[in-house]
Parts: C-alpha cells; structure tokens; sequence
C-alpha cells in the first residue's frame, strides 16, 4: 500500500505542477557589461558592432533558487526578447544569450541556457525559458543562488530583452523519499563480479569465449538501438518484433556464458516510446501508453528466461534523465516492472538506476524499492572533462592541453572520486544495498586513462562493488582493444596497451 500511495502522491504533484503559476522577477540587480549594453526603462539593449569582436558582451544578475532545492524542484525563467542581424555564432550554444551559472557544492561552475543551438539572425519578439533541475543538479548549488545573463556570445548584432515579462516558476518533481529505513535483504553473498558491456550489434560465442579467456565473469548484454534517435521505438508492433530478434540472440549468449561460467545483466537499454528532444527524456515517463508497453516488455522478458541461471539480473533502464515533474517518475516505472517481474520470476536479481544518467549524486534523493534482492546501479564518467575530452564536443584546457589524470592543479585524484561516490556510499550503508557500476570508462587517448581505470576498480573493490567497463567492441574510441599514438590520433588496433592492462589486471581480483 506505501508504493501505491506513494505513486498517487507522484501523479498529483506532477498534475499540480502543470499548472503551477509563474511569478514575475522584479528589482532585480543588474550588472552591465563595461560596454556593448545599456537599460532603457525595462528594455536591455545590447549592441556588438561588426568591428567590435565576438566576445561575451551580457548583463547579469543573481537570483535566489532555494525553494527548488527543497523541493527536488525546476527553476524555469522566461522572458521576451527579440534580434536583428545577429550572426552566425562560434559555437552551437553561442548567440543570443539566456543562460544561467552556478557554482556547484564542489566549486565547479556549471552553465545551462536555452537548448542549442541558440537563437541568432533576425527575428520579432519570443518568448522562451532556461530551466534547472535540482533532480539534474543533486550535488546542490552553493549559497542557492544562481546568476542569469543576458546579452551576446561569439558574434555581432543586436538584441532586446523586455524585463518586465521576467518570470520565475518552482516547477515540483513530485519525487519525494519514501522506504527510508527499509534494509534489502539478499541471498548469500558470492564474490562480487567483473568484466564489460557488450556491444549493440549481435553478440557472438567468439565475443564471450574472449572474454572468458580474459578472466571476466560479467557481462551486460544491451537490447539496444540509435540510442540517440527520438523516434525509433515509437512504433510499439515494430519494437516488439525487434524486441524478440534481441531476445534471440540474448538465448545464445546465455548458453555461451553458462558454459564458460559468466553471467549476464539483461539490459534494456532503449525502451519503448523512445525520447523527447526538449528536455531530452523518455517519452513512457510522460505517456500512458509507453509506460505500459515499458510494464509489459518486462514481462515478456521475464516469462521467456524466467529463473535462468545465466541471467545475473534485469536491468530496467539505462540512464533514466527525469527534469522535472512526470506523469510517471523514473522511480515509479522501475517499482512498476519490478513488480511486475516478481509475479513472474521471483528469484532473479532486479537492478534499479539512479536518475540523470546512472548519476552518483543522485542517490542522494534515490528511494530504494520495498523489495528484495534489488541491486542499484551508477555509471562513472566523472570527471566528464577528462573521461569524454574531444567526444561530442567535448573541450580540451583552455590552452589546448589535454586534461590528464591524475591531475592535481584539477583537484583529480582518487580522492576526487571516493567523493564524488560519497553518497552511493551513504545509501549502501543505510540500505544494505548491493551496487552494481553498469559502465565506467576513460576515452583511449585520455592522458592516465590506465591509471584512472586502476583507480575507479580499486575502489569498487574496496567497496565490494559489481562492474563492467564501457565497452566492448563498440567503438574504437572506447575499446581497449584500440589504441592512440598520440593527440589528435585515430586509434588503432592493439593486442597490448596500457588500458587493457589495467582492465585485465582488475579481472585478477
């Protein structure tokens, strides 16, 4: 009856919050740029001439967020602005600028705006907002305060602002704590397990029989598409079909792993519904019909390998990213088909996900679920300058070097990473929980990846912690069977290097 409640609780936020007033900003402080930029009235003006560079040229001012903090809540600021021959920016993220900053509880200074890529040309009054999600910030904000700018970044033009139509909404997320002293109870405990995720094409016996010979004893088998497609579970008929052509192949791993004494987490990695572009979250967290479909592939999953002894857990979902308010909360989905499996299967291990992406600093407002033999799981990319350094747009230092570990000018060490796993820390101890660490990596021509791969297992170990490396045989990039000669290098193949040592060598423990 608590989990019941609970999810009536979540669904009448949620609903509240769609409704939720926004309230105007007024008398805020404003600081002017040294030139470039001028109040008239309630207008910002800002002007960058063609000869006056590309710099950031913004007004700003603070704005206290404190209530969406207590509330696991979304600050949303809105406004009018229009522009007139803003030009073609530097960056994707640059051009009229509506972006907030903070300092995180580390010191970090993070940065969220209008999703890119940013306005620019010439267009008539709008209306549009920023948003930040405590859910998606749980390491917190220091003083809760937050700066919002306004202006121009990597380019020329002219822009208007009209702050009087300043808004400020506390949207709740609806997730609150529940089960807070509820102790998971788990068969005996066996030595904890190693090894990597599988890749997204089909996996074959010569996939498994190498990393047998590796010393892995885990892998995580991904039912995975495009995952960075918006639309490519949409189609319920066709996701089932293409459900079972994985499922097919996930009966041969089994008996491939059985033989070799593996076991394998059964991920499903892209859900029914598929994803949203604005904010970029599943579509089932928002959509009844999704989240039965999500309810229901569980199911069948569970009545064709119920109780198989291969099968070392059901993973729901990978890196579920919930904003803000949902009609059904990432948490509330999970206990779904958690339920849904123990009707079914009601010995195999269930693996629940933190919000944002696996997030460690999540757990610090993770409710566990009131049942047994649940394993929780983190992702590790942190720091993500150093992990993903030149992925997707991913900066190098300032002054082109590469970002290394450990780095002590950075504050990277293991030190670094035994707080950043702080609070997974504090909710295993509290809970009695097994964590499972579903992916961690070091892109391959990160300066010290080995080292850092060494580091993040030794304190797996330490902890007592599952693992499995990301990836295997999915892209070079990642690969320890790759390698890089040096900045800039494409990886190539590589039967022996630094990074495949270190995995191998945490096989060994």
């Amino acid at each position: 009856m608590k989990s019941l409640s609970f999810a009536a609780t979540v669904l009448a936020a949620s609903m509240a919050a769609a409704t939720a007033a926004a309230a105007p900003l007024r008398d805020l402080n404003w600081k002017l740029p040294e030139k470039g930029a001028r109040l008239e009235g309630s207008t910002l003006i800002v002007d960058v001439p063609h000869e006056g560079g590309r710099a950031m040229v913004c007004a700003s001012a603070r704005i206290d967020v404190s209530q969406a903090y207590r509330e696991f809540g979304v600050a949303i600021i809105g406004l009018r602005f229009r522009a007139d021959g803003v030009t073609e920016p530097d960056a994707r993220w640059n051009g009229v600028k509506v972006m907030i900053s903070y300092v995180d509880a580390d010191g970090d200074t993070q940065y969220t705006g209008i999703d890119s890529p940013a306005p620019k040309g010439t267009f008539d009054w709008r209306f549009d907002t920023v948003r930040l999600s405590a859910l998606a910030n749980p390491r917190g904000i220091r003083d809760n305060t937050i700066t919002l700018f306004l202006g121009l970044q990597g380019c020329t033009g002219h822009a208007e602002f009209d702050l009087s139509s300043l808004d400020f909404t506390i949207q709740p997320s609806g997730l609150k704590m529940a089960n807070e002293d509820f102790i998971v109870r788990y068969p005996p405990p066996a030595a904890p397990l190693h090894g990597v995720m599988l890749p997204e094409r089909a996996t074959t016996e010569d996939d498994i029989a190498t990393l047998a010979s590796w010393g892995a004893t885990l892998a995580r088998f991904q039912i995975m598409r495009n995952w960075y497609a918006v639309d490519d579970c949409q189609d319920l008929e066709e996701y089932a079909q293409w459900i079972d052509s994985r499922l097919d192949n996930l009966a041969d791993v089994l008996r491939w792993a059985e033989a070799r004494g593996m076991k394998i987490v059964v991920d499903l990695h892209s859900p029914p519904g598929g994803k949203r572009q604005r904010p970029r979250e599943m579509n089932m967290l928002h959509d009844d019909k999704y989240a039965e479909a999500f309810v229901e592939t569980w199911r069948r999953i569970a009545t064709r390998f119920n109780g198989d002894p291969a099968i070392y857990g059901y993973d729901l979902i990978n890196e579920p990213a919930q904003w803000g308010a949902a009609r059904n909360s990432y948490w509330d989905l999970q206990r779904r088909a958690a339920e849904a499996i123990r009707k079914i299967d009601p010995t195999t291990t269930i693996i629940v996900a933190s919000n944002m992406a696996d997030s460690p600093g999540a757990f610090r407002y993770l409710s566990p679920l009131a049942m047994d033999n649940v394993i929780y799981q983190i992702h590790l990319y942190a720091p993500g300058k150093f992990t993903h350094q030149g992925v997707g747009g991913m900066v190098r230092k300032a002054d082109g070097r590469q970002f290394e570990w450990p780095d002590p000018e950075m504050g990277w060490d293991i030190s670094y990473l035994r707080r950043v796993l702080e609070p997974v820390r504090a909710f295993q101890k509290r809970h009695n929980a097994r964590i499972y660490v579903g992916e961690f990596s070091a892109i391959a021509w990160a300066p010290g990846a080995d080292r850092y791969l060494r580091d993040c297992i030794s304190l797996f170990e330490e902890y007592g912690w599952d693992w499995t490396y990301h990836a295997f045989r999915e892209w070079a990039g990642w690969s320890v069977e790759h390698e890089v000669s040096g900045p800039g290098q494409q990886p190539v193949p590589s039967d022996d290097n630094p990074r495949k040592r270190a995995l191998l060598e945490g096989f060994k423990h």
